[in-house]
């Protein structure tokens, strides 16, 4: 019986950094073996490859496009060449996939059809965040976009604020870049003065912005989000 290769999940920088600065050398060993790749968008996908592996033949890469338009029924397609007994790489836009990324469906697909996986190191921005937040990294919770509709976003926040104060749980969230400072902005103005608000901006870039504060101290501060990605976080109290 032929054996099956392995899927590396393969993480990525989170922005415009040298990779040797935030990536291992196990990073650049899969991207130097691997030809077929499973990605967000196949154009960035190939400057990264570019930047870690300069001598690699960019015409014999091959790409499967996963994205919010991929039908999930050609996932399995993704993983014929890994039956084949063929490596291929799994990677996101930014960050390590499978970790609130489309990359998870591939991965639970994977394992049903008893295919190896393989998890690379690599920058986490909801791990760095909690990291250097100082709130609890015992229990924590990722809970991906607030809603859109603002009286629904604001009962979104209260909503997490109780459950950090019931279960000692951190509560962890992302805006869209461009809409980050109305977010703070309805932060500061929903939430009680003593529950800590946490910043984590552009993470592992020259820019890099990491602040905790409770919301009566945010409530002087000025700080600009707009269009940097970003990670918030909330807890009622150390």
């Amino acid at each position: 019986m032929q054996q099956s290769g392995t899927l590396y999940l393969i993480p990525v920088t989170l922005g415009d950094v040298n990779h040797l600065e935030v990536l291992p050398m196990s990073v650049r060993k899969a991207v130097e073996q691997i030809s077929t790749y499973i990605v967000e968008n196949e154009k960035t996908a190939r400057r990264f490859i570019k930047k870690v592996v300069p001598s690699k033949s960019q015409p014999s890469l091959n790409f499967n496009v996963l994205n919010k338009f991929t039908d999930p029924a050609e996932l399995p397609s993704f993983l014929l060449k890994c039956q084949e007994g063929e490596d291929i790489g799994l990677m996101s836009e930014a960050g390590v996939p499978g970790v609130a990324d489309p990359g998870a469906d591939v991965v639970a697909l994977a394992h049903k059809m008893g295919i190896s996986v393989k998890p690379l190191v690599g920058p986490s921005s909801i791990l760095l965040a909690v990291m250097a937040s100082g709130m609890n990294g015992q229990s924590f919770a990722f809970n991906g976009y607030l809603p859109i509709d603002k009286p629904e976003r604001k009962r979104k926040l209260k909503e997490f604020e109780q459950l950090s104060s019931k279960f000692n749980q951190t509560q962890v969230f992302i805006e869209t870049p461009y809409r980050n400072n109305k977010l703070f902005d309805e932060i500061v103005s929903s939430l009680r003065k003593d529950t800590l608000l946490g910043i984590a901006c552009d993470l592992t870039l020259p820019t890099e912005y990491i602040r905790t504060l409770a919301i009566s101290s945010w409530i002087k501060e000025k700080v600009d989000l707009r269009k940097r990605p970003a990670i918030f976080l909330i807890h009622t109290g150390y």
